[in-house]
């Protein structure tokens, strides 16, 4: 069907008569803050306790504007006869917002969840070298940082909780049977000594023949 001329001028004037007839609403920032969507990208905050420096974010962000430090601690056996062992220690985090475009790479990628985003917005700054937040800062934006909205009534159970549910249930099992061996060992002595004491002293209860009274 050939469109109707004229039908996209119209649109848009209705369009103009629908906007002319609202109130028009000022927003009194910064006496009244905004109310900002659950899923805003203000700023990125460091959890910095999941932290493994395993240099992902770093590598995959495409303005190269993560900075990362580290260097190597030796950790000592944690049994007698093992063997020590090496991991990294977090120096320096550093995000130049400056020239971070927010695209959520870094979040998406990490597999520890070290970094999570925040609504704050309130952090520009006179000069533009000081657009480059430390850890300390990072660490700060973190108690900013919403909840989680909660799953859908029918959704599935993520994989994350499903695979802790699993593993806890076995380690309650293997525990469960290490009880119930050590019960059953400490009950073992006892009936061997009452098995091995002998009837009188003559010696040991010699079994009945059959058609020996």
């Amino acid at each position: 069907m050939p469109p109707i001329p004229g039908a996209g001028l119209a649109k848009g004037l209705a369009v103009t008569l629908r906007t002319m007839t609202k109130r028009t609403v000022t927003a009194q920032y910064p006496d009244v803050q905004p109310e900002l969507p659950p899923r805003t990208r203000g700023v990125i905050g460091l959890f910095e306790e999941n932290c493994t420096v395993c240099m992902l974010c770093a590598r995959e962000c495409p303005d190269w504007c993560i900075y990362i430090d580290s260097h190597k601690e030796t950790v000592p056996a944690a049994a007698p006869g093992g063997r020590e062992r090496s991991r990294n220690v977090l120096d320096r985090f550093a995000i130049d917002f400056a020239l971070c475009m927010y695209c959520g790479i870094c979040i998406e990628v990490c597999p520890f969840d070290a970094l999570f985003w925040s609504p704050e917005f309130e952090y520009a700054e006179t000069d533009i070298h000081e657009l480059t937040h430390e850890r300390d800062k990072l660490r700060e934006w973190m108690w900013t940082v919403p909840e989680p909205p909660a799953l859908d009534p029918g959704a599935e159970e993520p994989k994350e909780i499903a695979a802790a549910r699993k593993t806890a249930e076995k380690l309650r099992a293997a525990q469960a049977a290490e009880e119930a061996a050590a019960t059953a060992q400490a009950g073992q002595p006892g009936q061997a000594v009452q098995a091995e004491r002998p009837t009188d002293a003559a010696g040991p209860e010699q079994p009945k023949q059959e058609g020996q009274e």
